[in-house]
C-alpha cells in the first residue's frame, strides 16, 4: 500500500481526537444524544481513517486483539449487565443509579445502563474492525483478489421463462 505523507499526518493527528469524541458520545448517552452505538459508529469511523491512512498493519498495531475476541467481549459484557438485573430479581435489562459522594468531586451517579451501553461501543468497534480485516485480507495484490470474470456462468429465467445463461 502507497502511504500519502498527507493522510498519514492527518490520521495521526485526528485518530486520537475522533476516539476521545467517541467516549465522549457513549458516556453523555442515557443523558444527552449518544450512547453505546453512535459512540461505537464514531471511533469505528476512526479506524476507517487509520485504515486508510496506513492500511490493515495499522489497525492492527492499534488493537492487537483478533476481532472475534473484541466482538466476544462487547456480547459478553452486554449480556451479563442485561442478566445481572435478574440475578437481582428486577426484569431483564432493568436500570439501577448507584450515587458515590467523593470528597472534592461532588455527586457522581455510576448506572448501570452505561455497562450496556460499553458493551455496545465494544461490539460495533468489534464490527468494524471485523469488516477492515476482511476488504484488507487481500492487500494491494491484484492476483489475489477474486475476479469477477473467474466466477461460474449462472442460469436463470427471464420474463417469459426462457432459460438465459449469464457470466
Amino acid at each position: 500500500m502507497r502511504s500519502s505523507l498527507i493522510l498519514d499526518t492527518v490520521t495521526r493527528g485526528a485518530f486520537p481526537l475522533v476516539l476521545v469524541f467517541s467516549l465522549y458520545l457513549l458516556f453523555v448517552g442515557h443523558n444527552a444524544p449518544g450512547g453505546g452505538f453512535v459512540g461505537g459508529l464514531t471511533a469505528g469511523a476512526a479506524f476507517v481513517l487509520l485504515y486508510a491512512g496506513g492500511g490493515i498493519q495499522r489497525v492492527h498495531e492499534v488493537v492487537p486483539m483478533r476481532y472475534e475476541n473484541v466482538l466476544g467481549a462487547g456480547l459478553l459484557l452486554a449480556g451479563v449487565t442485561g442478566l445481572g438485573s435478574l440475578v437481582l430479581g428486577e426484569p431483564f435489562l432493568s436500570s439501577a443509579i448507584v450515587k458515590w459522594h467523593p470528597p472534592l468531586l461532588g455527586e457522581i451517579k455510576l448506572v448501570t445502563v452505561l455497562f450496556f451501553d460499553i458493551g455496545v461501543y465494544v461490539i460495533v468497534v468489534g464490527m468494524v474492525i471485523a469488516l477492515l480485516t476482511v476488504l484488507g485480507a487481500y492487500g494491494d495484490d491484484p492476483d489475489r483478489m477474486p475476479s469477477m470474470v473467474d466466477r461460474p456462468a449462472t442460469t436463470r429465467r427471464d420474463r417469459r421463462g426462457i432459460r438465459r445463461t449469464r457470466q
